[in-house]
């Protein structure tokens, strides 16, 4: 759920202000978007695109999929890069399978503190923080551009971004960017999508720059989170205040379909959709489930039941399952895509409440925010045991694991294809 404050980003620039053992960069023009599958590009934003598993005799480089020499599909987003297995839009995230383009960056995890108007920085090998970055007003998420490249701080109430350098851990200048709740980027690597929740605006502005190119108001409330369709032709958005979904048309950048939830109170946040590209699942912190949607046909979503406070949803290195964290009771539900059905349930020992997160680059640990318990989750996604418990600000939220396996980055705390 969003917090009241907001920060600002800046230009992307190669100043840094503070160090830990962590990094960031720059992108390029549309034209080159399709060499870019092959080649290493950098960007401050997204808009390089990442490397393939090219000859780089790295064990990561090995680990990627090839890129399929395929002609690219005509009913599918412009310059959007063609999925490596039409039937598993996870396929570039197995574990392991890190880009040539972040294989370097050392290993972290950043906890934005909402509250606190700071970023820690785990070490996810001792569970340490090792740094705490100052940063804008109340910082909600922390996201990977669609390059790879740059971490960028969503300053809520300070209206800015702030980009951190995944390489150095540095933090660069501020970018101005009104009411950055939450930040995704387009699948051409072309814009970055600002959900600007109090605005009450979805507005496009350049991958790279930042500067504004659209702004399109929604008449909902709260808009917050979103994912894209298996031809990043439209993408799906959750409103948390008014209790509504969204349809939006990427190319066109317009909204094409709108819909109340079919409860009274609703309040939706985190959008995943499933590996086949079939399914939207969307969190509903109020109904307690998540929402299963058909994103073609845009029809009334049924409700499946999760737990109290259903928020968070996490893809597994294998696509098989997919972590929904349920932050009103302190659980981790876990759902089976082949099954389709809920499998298991870890509840975390004396409590808490599992917000935002991520997947380890190995797949073998979860972690999870701990929104008003001022600490930081990391659970076995294997057993479900809880790993550790670590202090961090307050009011931590969506947190980012970094790096992590795929090509290029759609935004949020990490949806990689």
């Amino acid at each position: 759920m969003p917090n009241p404050a907001r920060p600002r980003p800046r230009p992307c620039a190669r100043s840094r202000s503070r160090s830990l053992s962590g990094s960031r960069s720059r992108t390029l023009p549309a034209a080159a978007l399709l060499l870019a599958l092959g080649t290493g590009l950098t960007a401050c934003g997204g808009g390089s695109s990442p490397v393939s598993p090219a000859a780089t005799g790295t064990k990561e480089a090995a680990a990627l999929p090839a890129v399929p020499k395929r002609p690219a599909d005509p009913d599918a987003l412009p310059g959007m890069p063609p999925p490596l297995d039409p039937h598993d839009l996870y396929a570039a995230d197995r574990p392991n399978a890190l880009s040539p383009v972040v294989k370097d960056f050392p290993s972290r995890v950043y906890v934005p503190n909402t509250n606190s108007n700071t970023v820690s920085v785990i070490d996810p090998a001792t569970y340490k923080v090792i740094e705490t970055i100052p940063v804008g007003k109340q910082p909600q998420h922390v996201v990977p551009s669609w390059d790879l490249k740059t971490l960028w701080v969503n300053n809520d109430r300070g209206n800015t971004l702030t980009p951190i350098d995944p390489a150095t851990g540095r933090a660069g200048k501020p970018v101005d960017v009104h009411d950055p709740y939450n930040l995704y980027f387009t699948p051409d690597g072309k814009y970055a999508v600002v959900m600007a929740s109090l605005d009450r605006e979805l507005v496009f502005r350049d991958a790279h720059s930042m500067e504004r190119k659209k702004s399109v108001p929604v008449s909902c409330y709260g808009v917050n989170h979103a994912d894209f369709s298996a031809d990043g032709r439209y993408f799906v958005v959750s409103c948390e205040f008014s209790g509504e979904l969204l349809k939006v048309d990427t190319a066109a950048m317009k909204v094409v379909g709108q819909q109340k939830l079919p409860l009274k109170g609703a309040m939706p946040q985190d959008v995943k959709i499933s590996p086949d590209g079939k399914t939207f699942y969307v969190a509903d912190m109020m109904a307690h489930g998540m929402w299963v949607l058909d994103g073609e046909k845009f029809t009334t979503p049924t409700l499946l039941p999760t737990g109290k406070g259903c928020h968070g949803l996490y893809v597994s290195r294998d696509s098989k399952e997919m972590y929904v964290s349920n932050r009103g009771e302190g659980t981790i539900s876990v759902f089976d895509f082949t099954e389709d059905k809920l499998t298991k349930k870890w509840k975390l020992p004396q409590g808490g409440s599992p917000d935002m997160g991520g997947v380890s680059a190995d797949g073998k640990v979860l972690w999870l925010s701990g929104r008003y318990n001022s600490e930081v989750y990391a659970i076995d996604t294997t057993s479900g045991k809880q790993l550790a418990r670590i202090p961090v600000g307050s009011g931590p939220h969506g947190l980012a694991v970094y790096p992590q396996p795929g090509r290029y980055s759609l935004g949020h705390t990490g949806v990689f294809r």
